[in-house]
């Protein structure tokens, strides 16, 4: 069973003038375009796919070498030694 529900939106005044042109050229209403053009948008397979962090190297070398074995104390002592520590 297919439902309706009425519903108010803000639309630019230049946005709905150009809606309501090519309702009028394409025998259709405005309602129509918003509803095709949310489907398009909800449909888009690419806003389907999950969260995608973007690649942020800034061509270092990596760990120094005594980092090597991910040990984070040693880590967060080299991060914090001018600090004072935590």
């Amino acid at each position: 069973m297919v439902t309706h529900m009425k519903t108010t939106i803000e639309i630019a005044d230049a946005i709905l003038g150009r809606a309501k042109r090519v309702a009028a050229r394409e025998h259709t209403t405005v309602r129509a375009l918003v509803e095709e053009g949310l489907r398009r948008v909800l449909d888009d397979p690419r806003r389907a796919g999950g969260f995608r962090l973007r690649k942020a190297a800034f061509g270092g070398r990596g760990l120094r070498p005594e980092l090597g074995d991910g040990n984070w104390e040693r880590i967060r002592s080299i991060i914090y030694e001018d600090r004072g520590g935590l």
